[in-house]
Formats: structure tokens, sequence, C-alpha cells
């Protein structure tokens, strides 16, 4: 059965080690050099990596699961479990790449044939059994599979971003988002100060967090240093918001703030079956059955923590952790510490769901089980087609939304996360192969494409009180950062967010009518 982690506090053990490596890419090949770091903690609760020259290095394998885009009903689970592996494979080079500094400053090989010269012989092993489920489920293998099992070493400073801005083709289907330019300047005013981590030096932040794989001083930006990049009408995808037009109601639905302390590394979603198959945290509210066991029998029989009983869904999200020194409860567990999340689990003060309509049309019932993914937990290495990462501070989400940097808030002020999530149906599937392509984000004018219908978008907020970060010559005190996969560096791009539905159908039927109505419901 999947973990369910109930938080509790205990000690830092006195010493960690961490290690980050700086690499390059020039000539057709890896230079790596001007590497050195381990994590320290002294009595004033910092957490600090001392680095000399030090860049945090990470491996870029192809996302091979957004390119399944049509793997037959009877083998996903199979190659579900297949995709799982390829994601532990990476992790496990990750953590070797982190641990053999001192060879890799005496060999210059020494990467690709310890480290990615084997990881691609494991993926091409891998690739060819995703091949083989296909094949027997009645699916043609796809073309070229083999040529996903190639992975580089990147460093930190990944340049294929866009700088962070969002709105492109969010589900690789080639539907056109057509954002009519309303992201232009959504990251002036040096929000993101020349790409991800400034200039690609960590400009002396590099402490490489509790766990030695981020965050680092680079990730962070003093809100109030940030020119102003929201746009009235305009959700924080970047995509116009829905409910200002054809259907102008809202339903929204109070399931806590996860009380309960419910929280495991499982996704059902992308990974059914298998335990710590996000290898990372997700804080559940609303529906109390979801582990990677859970059937879609199992939650819809599952107990809720939504008021209104008729809303059954699943609602999760990764968890948010201040690295303050304190290791918790799951320190030496899958998804905690054995995967580089480490620090103290912050229960959000505010968790605001709330469903809204389309500019254009009235909006038709959401079938039971729909899945929706928000986001790419993979975004650092991926880039930005599914990113949809949206940070703020309290008094300053109408001003600004931060994509891959984490804000900075001044006094009386909290961190916010915000997920809008798509409101484009197929018409027809719960769930697709690559989980995005059955669901789309509406187009510039509002409106569906490919014969899609508008379904309530989902736009969920958190707030948590969190004490803001401290950048001292180059080193962050009591950094926050959601969880992420230890390849991932913690990277407030990689942010996002899932959702199950489960109302039942009088409570679903009262959603839809409320906001084509335009009235505003709980």
């Amino acid at each position: 059965m999947g973990r369910n982690i109930r938080k509790r506090r205990t000690p830092l053990a006195t010493k960690a080690i961490a290690a980050s490596a700086a690499l390059a890419l020039g000539g057709g090949g890896l230079v790596w050099a001007n590497f050195y770091a381990s994590a320290h903690e002294d009595n004033s609760g910092w957490n600090q990596t001392k680095s000399t020259n030090a860049q945090v290095a990470t491996i870029n394998c192809p996302d091979v699961g957004q390119q399944l885009t049509k793997v037959p009903r009877s083998a996903r689970r199979g190659v579900a479990k297949e995709l799982a592996l390829l994601d532990r494979q990476v992790t496990d080079a990750y953590k070797r790449l982190a641990e053999t500094r001192q060879a890799q400053a005496g060999d210059a090989n020494f990467v690709n044939n310890a480290i990615l010269g084997p990881l691609k012989s494991k993926r091409v092993a891998t690739l060819d059994r995703i091949g083989i489920n296909i094949n027997r489920a009645g699916g043609q293998r796809p073309q070229n599979l083999d040529q996903l099992a190639q992975c580089q070493g990147v460093p930190a400073e990944q340049p294929e971003t866009n700088d962070g801005q969002q709105g492109g083709d969010q589900n690789q289907d080639g539907q056109d988002q057509n954002n009519d330019g309303q992201n232009d300047g959504q990251n002036d005013g040096g929000q993101d100060q020349g790409g991800q981590d400034g200039g690609g030096q960590d400009q002396g932040g590099g402490n490489g967090g509790q766990a030695g794989n981020g965050p680092n001083a680079d990730d962070f930006v003093d809100i109030t240093q940030v020119q102003g990049n929201a746009q009235l009408g305009v959700g924080a995808n970047g995509l116009p918001a829905n409910g200002d037009g054809g259907s102008t109601g809202s339903f929204t639905t109070n399931c806590g703030t996860n009380e309960n302390e419910n929280r495991n590394s499982d996704n059902v979603i992308v990974a059914p079956g298998v335990s710590n198959g996000a290898q990372h945290q997700h804080d559940y509210v609303g529906n109390q059955a979801n582990n990677a066991f859970a059937s879609d029998q199992d939650l819809a029989n599952g107990d809720t923590t939504c008021q209104n009983q008729g809303d059954r869904s699943s609602y999760f999200w990764p968890v948010l952790r201040v690295q303050d020194g304190q290791n918790d409860i799951d320190a030496n567990a899958p998804g905690g510490g054995q995967d580089g999340n480490v620090g103290t689990i912050v229960q959000p003060s505010e968790a605001q769901l709330k469903f809204v309509g389309n500019r254009t049309s009235d909006v038709v019932a959401m079938p039971q089980a729909l899945r929706i993914i928000t986001g790419d937990a993979k975004a650092f290495v991926n880039g930005n087609n599914n990113a949809n990462a949206n940070w703020s501070c309290t008094g300053f989400e109408d001003k600004v939304q931060l994509h891959d940097k984490l804000p900075i808030c001044p006094e009386g002020s909290s961190v916010v996360r915000t997920s809008n999530f798509q409101s484009c149906w197929d018409g027809q599937n719960i769930d697709s192969a690559n989980h995005r392509t059955h669901v789309a984000f509406v187009q510039g004018d509002g409106t569906c494409a490919n014969g899609f219908q508008a379904i309530p978008q989902l736009q969920v907020r958190l707030v948590y009180d969190v004490q803001a970060p401290q950048i001292q010559n180059g080193q962050v005190q009591n950094a926050f950062a959601v969880d992420s996969f230890p390849d991932q560096l913690h990277k407030a791009i990689t942010d996002h967010n899932d959702f199950i539905n489960f109302f039942d159908e009088n409570t679903m039927n009262q959603v839809v009518q409320c906001i084509n109505s335009g009235q505003d419901c709980q």
C-alpha cells in the first residue's frame, strides 16, 4: 500500500555530505572543472555548502512519457511502470554524479564512461520493454524510440527555458495557444536576470540546499525589485483568464489545508501501481484514499476532507519545505531524504480551490475520474512546453507573477503558489497516454480548439506563511522550495498540480449550473 506520511520533527544529522559538479558542453564533449562542495551545519541555523567556483550539475534525459501519445489502454499500466523505472535510473545516475566528484576531477572521461554510458545501456533495455508492451497490446512501437536513450550532463543554468515565459504549446499536441503577445515582458525588470541561474556562475549562491541539490541563492528574487508583469484579464499561466465572458459564475469547494497531514510520494496518475513513483512528497486534500494502488472505485468510495460531501475529488501538489536545519518524518524515507527532499514540511495557511467558466461559452460537466496535470515536474531539463509555475506574494499577485524564481516577500506578506488548470476537454477520454493530450488550455481568444469542449477551470491558490529567506555573501538562510525529482534541483519552474475529478453527478451539475448562470456558489 502507499505510505501516508504523518509529520513530526527529528533533529538534523550532525553532518550531511552533499556534492555538486560543474561542467560545460563544448567541442562535442563534456568538460568538467572547478567543483567542490560539502554541506555544513553550524549553530547559527545556517545550512551552507562551502564551495569554490562550484556549479550544481544535473543530468538531462529525454522525457519519454511525453513522447508516447499512442499507447493502447491495456498497455498503459505496464508502460507506466517502465517509465517510473526510467525516472529511478536518472535519479541513481544523478546521485552517482554527486558522489564521485574526486574521480571526475582526475578523469575527464569519467562522467561519460562511468555514469552516462551505463545509464544509456539501462535506458535502452527499458525502452525496449516499453516497445514490447505496446506491441503485445496491439499497438505500434513508436519510431525512433531507441534514440531517447541518450542522456547528457548539463550545467545548472539550463538555457532553453525562454526566461520562464509561459503559455507555449502546453500539450505538445499541435494546438495553437495563440497568446497574441500576452506574454511579452513577463520577465522584464530583472525577474530572471539573464536566465535561470544568473548567467551560469551561481554568483556565489551555491549552497546547494540542505541536501546538496538546491535551492541556491540565484533561485530567489526580491519581489519588490521586480517590475510588474501581471496583466489584468490574463491568467497566471499567461493565457486569457476564464470566467469574464460567456460563463461568468464560479464554484468554490472548501477542502482544508491538509490538516490530516496526508502525504505520500506516489502519483496514481503517471505511475499507477508504483510506490514512490513521484520521488517527492505530495500534499493531499479532498479524497483521502489516493495512493499509487488506488483504483477508481477506491477513490469514488474514499473519504473526503471537503465540506461538500458531494466532492470526493483528489487535489494534490508537491509539498513546500523550509530548509531550516530540521529533518521531517521522511528524512530517511523514499520521496524524502533518500530522494534529496529535506527540511520541514510546511502546511499551507490557505488552500483555495475554485472552478470558473469560459470567456466565450457555457461549460459542460467534467466526466467522473477525469485526470488533469498542470505544470511539469521536469521542467528544469524539459524546457517550457508544459511549464506552468506561478509564484508571488500576497499584495503583489495582480502585479508580479514569477515563473522560474522563488519570491522573497516583504514583511507581512506571504508566499503564494497559483495553478490554473487546462479547461478544454476532448469530450471522450478521462486520461491520455501522456496525460496531456485529452485536455488543453484555451486559445488566445478564449475558445477551445480542435472540437474540444469547455469544462470548469480549476484554479488552485496556496498561501504559505514562511520566513523570508535571507541571502548574505551568496548563501541562503531559511531557503524554501517545493519537493522535486533530485535531478530537477528544486527549481521554481518545476512546480505542478494534479486533479482527479470525483464530484458526484448531482454536485457536478450544480457546479455547471452555477458557472453558466453567473452565480458564485460554494
